[in-house]
């Protein structure tokens, strides 16, 4: 067999990390504590079906010419857990009466639009692969994911997480896992699994400040912001800016994120610590975009971009390999100036070494 027509099943990629609905799951409350062994139980089944690797020679789309417009499809799964559900919204639709609906039609397309517009890229796969997306999966259900196919979102607990269509930045994340499932491909466990979280955090915050029109300065370096329950003491799930302050409360617990070397958590569970030690790279990146200012999307974002799709960064790559991987796309892109001062500058302050 062509070894480029492996098929090998995609991570189970989700926006609320296993320590946090861990956590959860332990709490006294049983409103509190059973949804959130569901959504554990639930994560953990589908975690199962997928080997911790992405897709190594994935073929694209065969759509003919790839489009310079989206094509989204939205299904209603009804609160059961099952995919993709009823379709209740095509690309060329008018708004529903359903937010939710209309919110990930939204978000697909702000993702589709980041993508095409700062980089080129058509869609997920670069030749126009459909957008697909499930709302209203489960009951109570507190996730979203990428399987490697589409994305599906819960509607939350309306307490501790609300509909997790409603930042924007979460639908970017996942569906950046996939855009990593046709490029570099990061084997999802340890650092390289670090690396593949955090590229989905840096594409969707980007996302995020396209959309608004934010300058590196002006955006607030969250992930996950509007998600929390309003008795949640927190402001997002993630922080870029300040890795480890996004949320300290008695139910979900602290923000468990490193900023640098010097506090990286080693640990068996959650693959080795992917949504933990991702704090390392988000931080590096927001250093390089405030160091740089405009449009974090452009100079920095395009660094980001050269090396993921660049062919160099391998499916095991560490820190160290992604830090020197994107002086030297700097370097090529742009010369030793500024940006190479930005990326050197920044790895040190997070303490990973570029040679």
């Amino acid at each position: 067999m062509d070894a480029n027509a492996r098929r090998v099943n995609p991570v189970f990629c989700t926006i609320v990390p296993p320590h946090v609905l861990d956590k959860l799951a332990r709490a006294d409350d049983p409103a509190i504590a059973d949804p959130a062994a569901r959504t554990l139980e639930h994560d953990a089944l589908q975690r199962t079906r997928r080997r911790i690797t992405t897709v190594r020679g994935l073929a694209p789309s065969v759509s003919g010419i790839a489009s310079d417009k989206p094509n989204r499809t939205i299904y209603d799964a009804q609160h059961r857990e099952t995919v993709p559900g009823r379709k209740v919204h095509s690309e060329s639709d008018e708004p529903t009466k359903d937010a939710t609906v209309n919110r990930a039609h939204a978000g697909l397309g702000a993702t589709f639009e980041l993508f095409l517009s700062a980089y080129g890229r058509r869609s997920i796969d670069d030749s126009g692969l459909p957008l697909n997306a499930t709302v209203h999966y489960g009951e109570k259900y507190g996730n979203a994911f990428w399987d490697g196919e589409r994305m599906v979102f819960g509607d939350g607990d309306n307490d501790l997480f609300l509909d997790f269509t409603l930042p924007v930045d979460v639908i970017g994340h996942e569906l950046t896992h996939g855009v990593t499932q046709y490029t570099a491909n990061l084997e999802y466990f340890s650092q390289s699994g670090a690396l593949n979280e955090s590229m989905s955090d840096v594409f969707g915050s980007l996302i995020k400040q396209y959309s608004l029109g934010q300058s590196a300065d002006q955006a607030d370096w969250l992930i996950g912001a509007g998600l929390l329950g309003p008795n949640v003491t927190g402001v997002a799930l993630r922080s870029m800016k300040e890795p480890g302050t996004a949320y300290d409360d008695d139910v979900l617990g602290k923000d468990p994120q490193p900023a640098t070397m010097e506090d990286y958590v080693k640990t068996g569970r959650d693959n080795g610590g992917v949504h933990i030690n991702s704090g390392i790279p988000n931080h590096a990146f927001y250093l390089v975009a405030t160091a740089l200012g405009g449009s974090a999307w452009e100079r920095a974002g395009q660094i980001w971009y050269d090396v993921l799709t660049g062919g160099e960064l391998t499916t095991t790559a560490q820190f160290t390999d992604f830090a020197a991987l994107t002086v030297a796309a700097a370097r090529s892109r742009y010369g030793e100036g500024a940006e190479q001062e930005a990326l050197l500058k920044a790895w040190s302050q997070v303490g990973v070494p570029t040679n």
